[in-house]
């Protein structure tokens, strides 16, 4: 019997663990993606190096320096791009050039970041944020790549991951999973970079929908019937949509 190479067992490996993670059968789509992408780069879903979100395919930070090592990348430079950089609004571009080897004339990408596209949670390490935005993108291209990464979406890195992970059957879990199911947070975030929605508006919508008085007192049921309904709203009539998402607007006070 002829023994199955690594990547193969690896596709076999990734495929199952796919469908335990995010719950469904793969479309064909996703399952000739995910194949291409584990037989071409020995990416691994068990250590997060690809991530599953609307149906599409995004490689992570950890997934691209795992490898750049596998393949003895000779190094990476980062420096400031100064023109684009203001400390005091918080705003910074990187640049990022790849060596694949020794002689390589080497593989450019930028990054930026600033208060309006990162996360709450991070605010003050927009720097940071820009640097591995930028490191990504060189390695992306580097070794051809083609699948964004999960970094450079400014929907995970924005101010809709202030909706905090639901409660499920009486727990909660802080990384908006539950029994090896999506992280709700994740596919809520995509759904507004995706359509270009209102975050604020966003959250206020689905407390209403789920009857709570925030979005985290909510099931993990009533949540995935939300992303549910938001779904169907935004790619059949978004601007139906956002007249229902100004009504939750609040009015600005004027002074007398």
């Amino acid at each position: 019997m002829i023994r199955r190479s690594k990547y193969q067992c690896l596709v076999a490996i990734n495929r199952r663990l796919a469908k335990q993670i995010w719950g469904k059968a793969l479309t064909p789509l996703e399952r000739r993606s995910l194949s291409e992408m584990t037989r071409s780069h020995g990416f691994s879903i068990a250590t997060r190096d690809m991530l599953l979100l609307e149906g599409g395919w995004y490689v992570t930070h950890t997934g691209l320096i795992k490898l750049a090592e596998r393949h003895c990348c000779a190094g990476i430079d980062v420096e400031a791009v100064r023109d684009f950089c203001d400390p005091i609004a918080a705003r910074w571009a990187f640049k990022a050039t790849v060596y694949k080897s020794k002689n390589s004339t080497g593989f450019v990408g930028h990054g930026d970041a600033n208060p309006s596209n990162v996360s709450s949670l991070v605010r003050g390490a927009e720097m940071r944020v820009a640097e591995t935005r930028a490191v990504n993108r060189a390695l992306r291209k580097a070794y051809g790549i083609g699948l964004c990464s999960v970094e450079e979406l400014g929907s995970f890195s924005g101010p809709c991951q202030t909706f905090a992970a639901p409660h499920s059957n009486g727990r909660h879990s802080s990384n908006g999973s539950s029994n090896g199911q999506p992280r709700l947070r994740d596919q809520l975030c995509l759904l507004i970079r995706k359509h270009n929605l209102d975050p604020t508006l966003v959250k206020a919508y689905a407390a209403d929908f789920c009857g709570t008085t925030t979005l985290k007192q909510a099931s993990r049921d009533l949540v995935e019937s939300f992303l549910s309904e938001l779904r169907t709203a935004a790619k059949s009539d978004r601007d139906s949509l956002l007249c229902k998402l100004n009504s939750y607007a609040q009015p600005t006070e004027v002074n007398a």
